[in-house]
């Protein structure tokens, strides 16, 4: 953990300051944090701040991320898909970034972190999982990184501290989305700015073949889910690229082929697809939450915040953003 860090961290449970026990002088690898009246203490393991408990309800996350940790990287496939989708979900442009406190609500493997460090922000990737360990790896040589492993019901920092929050492919992973999502803005500075996704609630959902499926596959262990995905998944892409190519009904016949298909929309190679693939069934179907959200919901929770010049759109997911 680098000393930086500690301009912004508040305990979430006290809301006070916090300090390094002993004489701490440089980048910090394991320790704790304590509150200034010495009641509240959090330990410091391999550079990162840890506010939560080792095992959560979002373990299958972080597994997840551990084992595909460089899949969906720009540096690591080579094509600009999490920038293209970063910079087309914000809005933002990378001059407005660089040298701003960023806060990435659920970093996971670091995919946006990697975009905003790049770009020059002092990026606080946040995560529930121990995804955090696979971000760390992953952006380690990015000295404005920091990486805390937090409850976005409960977020470890100063209020206000934050030119820039957002948060993509995420809220509607967390047991009680609006709360989730109210517990952003509090972290924006004046005129700060704001993005997050969801994915879009439609009658179409009804159709799809994941959510037939995961009232069993969510209940199922991860690894067990995983190991038949891993099996599976080679077999029914094939089978969703052949649906697809039907003339007319096609694309909407393969929607009951339970995978993801990426073919004809990202520009992977046939390896990459098939990782790509299993990464993302395996992201349907496994999560203990799955609530996706509807435009009307999504202005309503920006207007509630008093939010300003919100704009709801669709940039692939469902996006809301604004200032404040």
């Amino acid at each position: 953990m680098k000393l930086e860090l500690l301009e912004i961290l508040r305990c979430p449970q006290s809301g006070q300051r916090l300090k390094l026990e002993g004489d701490q002088l440089a980048e910090i690898d394991n320790g704790w944090l304590v509150t200034i009246d010495g009641r509240y203490r959090y330990p410091i393991r391999n550079r990162i701040p840890r506010f939560v408990p080792e095992s959560n309800y979002a373990d299958n996350f972080g597994m997840q991320w551990n084992h595909f940790r460089t899949t969906q990287l720009d540096s690591h496939s080579q094509h600009p898909i999490s920038s293209n989708r970063f910079w087309g979900a914000t809005g933002w442009q990378g001059t407005d970034l660089k040298g701003q406190w960023v806060l990435d609500a659920g970093c996971g493997a670091g995919r946006f972190a990697e975009v905003a460090a790049k770009a020059g922000a002092k990026i606080v990737a946040l995560d529930y999982s121990s995804a955090v360990d696979a971000c760390y790896s992953n952006l380690k040589h990015h000295s404005n990184l920091h990486v805390v492993q937090g409850d976005i019901y409960s977020l470890p920092f100063q209020r206000e501290a934050f030119a820039f929050v957002y948060s993509l492919g995420v809220l509607q992973h967390t047991p009680d989305v609006r709360k989730a999502f109210e517990s952003l803005p509090a972290m924006l500075q004046p005129e700060g700015k704001i993005c997050v996704d969801y994915y879009e609630k439609s009658w179409r959902d009804y159709f799809h073949a994941r959510f037939w499926l995961r009232p069993i596959t969510k209940r199922m262990p991860q690894q067990t889910l995983f190991g038949m995905l891993r099996i599976l998944v080679p077999i029914m892409l094939p089978l969703s690229r052949a649906v697809r190519r039907i003339p007319i009904v096609g694309k909407g016949l393969s929607r009951l082929v339970p995978v993801v298909n990426y073919e004809g929309i990202l520009p992977l190679t046939r390896s990459q697809h098939d990782e790509w693939s299993l990464l993302d069934t395996f992201d349907w179907l496994g999560p203990k939450y799955d609530q996706p959200q509807t435009p009307a919901t999504a202005r309503l929770w920006m207007e509630n915040a008093q939010l300003r010049e919100i704009e709801i759109l669709k940039v692939g997911h469902l996006v809301a953003r604004g200032h404040k």
